[in-house]
């Protein structure tokens, strides 16, 4: 059978690794006879799940990626089999099991739905890879940015990444890196917090991060971007020591951080392993060294009050203030987290206008309302 990813630009980092293991595959823009192979967070799934049902092909379709890894069960409504986590080697694995017809029940790492009793079957977890074992792309196909680190060892409850990728860290080395920034004359990367390479993404290894961009600060005709999109750093990662190491090596002027919140009894029920202070001493510490602060907010999480939500809206009101720049987001329930049932807080109108305000000015992007469709929120509290 032939085997087809089913493309679009918001699963290309997911494929770009995905493709030099199946090298025999194509890319489509819709479903055709044969192998389809998709990858969609939650905000996709709706529109993915009315398409597989509507295909009308002689197909067999995969899922993976965060919304199939997180609700498998769900997913088997419309999909044949489910890639939970990682794909590296489940993905190359179950297409063999399904071209020569055998168990897939032998495959670590799935879900499908057994024939006879129509019961949903999850297989044993399959070990982490070793990233140094699988390009982070195929060059002839499909370019992505560079892929340092894997996992995170913080259990933010909104987060899928240490529920996929696990809590340990796995990083690149400064080798393969090397290797695959060859293909590119401006270096970006994928890491959950950039500052944490060659770490256990608790303690600081800067020692390690300096190693690697001193290497590749060394080969010819390449500018580094490291510590912003597609990859952000925690705020208590930003020091002197690191901003520096930007400041030297690297041709951004700006560093995306992921503060979230304004509000310590928030970040301390979401786990997310700081405080303000951390985010206020990191944006003070880039402005210092002349690098902007472009910071993350969560807006609408569960057990939010409007104090909390004013809280929030002072720190961003300062940091724009003071020269950064925010990106906020509407909090989205994501399958396989502790928040998956969580019900999101309503905005309260005077911080929608405020937000809206600085928007109009440039200070400020992004969402915090829901735009997708109306669903039940829980009223805030005072």
């Amino acid at each position: 059978m032939d085997i087809h990813f089913r493309y679009n630009k918001k699963n290309s980092y997911s494929f770009a690794v995905l493709s030099p293991l199946l090298p025999e595959a194509d890319f489509v823009d819709k479903p055709v006879n044969g192998i389809m192979i998709y990858s969609f967070t939650t905000r996709q799934a709706a529109k993915v799940f009315m398409e597989v049902k509507n295909a009308g092909t002689n197909s067999i379709f995969i899922a993976g990626g965060p919304h199939p890894s997180g609700a498998p069960e769900e997913t088997l409504e419309y999909f044949d089999y489910v890639v939970i986590g990682e794909g590296e080697e489940t993905l190359p694995e179950l297409i063999k099991v399904i071209q020569e017809r055998k168990n897939p029940g032998e495959v670590p790492g799935i879900a499908y739905r057994d024939r006879e009793t129509g019961s949903v079957v999850i297989t044993p977890k399959r070990a982490y890879a070793n990233l140094d074992s699988y390009p982070c792309f195929d060059p002839a196909k499909l370019l992505a940015p560079i892929e340092i680190s894997r996992g995170c060892p913080w259990g933010c409850k909104y987060c899928q990444t240490p529920r996929l990728f696990g809590r340990e860290v796995r990083h690149r080395s400064i080798d393969s890196i090397v290797k695959n920034a060859r293909h590119y004359s401006d270096l970006r990367f994928i890491a959950s917090n950039a500052f944490g390479y060659g770490s256990d993404g608790i303690h600081p290894r800067f020692d390690k991060v300096e190693k690697l961009l001193s290497t590749l600060y060394k080969l010819p005709d390449k500018k580094i971007f490291f510590g912003t999109f597609p990859s952000e750093v925690r705020p208590e990662f930003v020091t002197d020591e690191s901003v520096e190491l930007v400041r030297t090596y690297c041709a951004n002027n700006t560093l995306s951080l992921g503060a979230q919140s304004g509000s310590d009894r928030i970040l301390k029920e979401i786990r997310r392993g700081h405080t303000v202070d951390d985010s206020i001493s990191a944006v003070e510490c880039c402005l210092e060294h002349e690098i902007i602060p472009a910071v993350d907010f969560i807006f609408g999480l569960p057990t939010e009050t409007e104090e909390d939500q004013e809280k929030s809206l002072d720190l961003v009101r300062w940091i724009c203030k003071k020269g950064g720049t925010v990106r906020a987001h509407y909090f989205t329930p994501l399958p396989g987290t502790p928040y998956e049932s969580a019900v999101p807080t309503e905005v309260s109108d005077r911080v929608r206008r405020e937000l809206g305000k600085l928007a109009l000015s440039g200070k400020l992007t992004g969402y915090w309302e829901n735009h997708s469709k109306p669903e039940k929120k829980v009223k805030l509290r005072r």
